[in-house]
């Protein structure tokens, strides 16, 4: 077994060939659709319309990676991260604390995802710097109740981000815009000033890391189910 073989997952390496991808077409531009729809109805400040497409969104992205013959944990990754989505519809504590238990649970099914590929240490001391001065800036304006809580999905969320590199730039990069939607929820809970239309970039760069990390898990599974055909 080769040195690369050996740092990937065993779901990364299927024994039959990859699906062409024509049967995922459809659920891929019915999820940009959504899309579109949800981001435009923030910028246009047509609540309804958010609260019609952001339901759609997960769902839509596991039909697309279902039909490219996505791993377990990717599918339970992204259905988790519905599950917030749709608590983080209703404006209540309990509602946030329900949808953060549901991305953390999502995120350590990405960490399954990622298995044991090779990281830059580089990068895991940025993330823990970056881990420690926010939540040291966030924590006297947070509310008491939710300090802890925070802290602790910030954490989670932190290892989730830096190990997404792991399977590439493009999985890189949807951990770093996760991390970057979440701080940006965080830093309304502690009613710091936010841009004009907060939602709208919160969900841009959610959506994008979503799709980042769908779609950058299954390139090395691809990659690989090439090399088989090959051999």
């Amino acid at each position: 077994m080769s040195d690369t073989d050996s740092r990937t997952p065993s779901w990364a390496r299927p024994a039959a060939a990859v699906a062409d991808g024509s049967a995922g077409r459809i659920p891929l531009a019915a999820f940009a659709v959504a899309t579109a729809v949800d981001l435009g109805s923030l910028l246009a400040g047509w609540h309804l319309g958010h609260l019609l497409a952001k339901p759609l969104l997960m769902p839509l992205l596991v039909a697309y990676v279902i039909t490219r013959k996505a791993p377990r944990p990717l599918i339970a990754a992204l259905l988790f991260g519905w599950g917030g989505d749709l608590a983080l519809l209703f404006d209540a504590d309990p509602a946030f604390l329900i949808g953060m238990g549901s991305f953390a649970a999502g995120h350590v099914c990405y960490l399954v995802l990622f298995g044991r590929g090779r990281t830059h240490p580089a990068l895991g001391g940025a993330y823990a710097l970056a881990l420690i001065g926010t939540v040291a800036l966030l924590w006297p304006d947070l509310p008491a109740d939710l300090r802890v809580p925070v802290a602790g999905y910030s954490l989670l969320l932190t290892a989730m981000a830096y190990r997404s590199s792991a399977l590439g730039l493009r999985a890189g990069l949807g951990g770093a815009l996760f991390l970057l939607s979440d701080t940006l929820i965080a830093t309304g809970v502690a009613d710091w000033p936010q841009a004009p239309r907060p939602e709208f970039w919160i969900m841009a760069t959610y959506v994008a890391a979503q799709y980042l990390l769908a779609t950058g898990a299954l390139a090395p599974r691809q990659a690989y189910g090439r090399e088989v055909l090959q051999d």
